[in-house]
């Protein structure tokens, strides 16, 4: 198994990043299907005020940048994309690489 996390800002506004947890809360069942597809084992994301920290576990073979380009083609997952867009104070049309930042493990 492989893991990845990485960072992301919300906007600062209180109202939206109630919108952005309660979205999470109930993630679209053709997104939380295309994760399974392209070897997304299991995703968390944790929030501390603005800011939010994704676990992300893998399959072995998993290659971040081939496999997170197929998970952008699947069913929903541009539409689910430039929804939460909105709350991560980003263009509609940036990829997930774009939003998030991956982070080096240190310990």
């Amino acid at each position: 198994m492989k893991r990845y996390c990485q960072t992301l800002t919300l906007v600062d506004d209180s109202e939206l990043i109630e919108k952005y947890v309660e979205a999470h809360a109930n993630v679209w069942p053709e997104v939380i299907a295309g994760q399974r597809e392209v070897g997304i084992l299991d995703m968390q994301i944790y929030r501390h005020g603005r800011h939010l920290f994704m676990i992300m576990d893998t399959v072995d073979d998993f290659d971040f940048d081939r496999d997170m380009a197929r998970l952008a083609t699947l069913p929903r997952q541009a539409e689910w994309e430039a929804y939460v867009s909105q709350f991560q104070g980003c263009a509609a049309g940036a990829s997930s690489a774009e939003k998030w930042q991956r982070m080096e493990r240190i310990f």
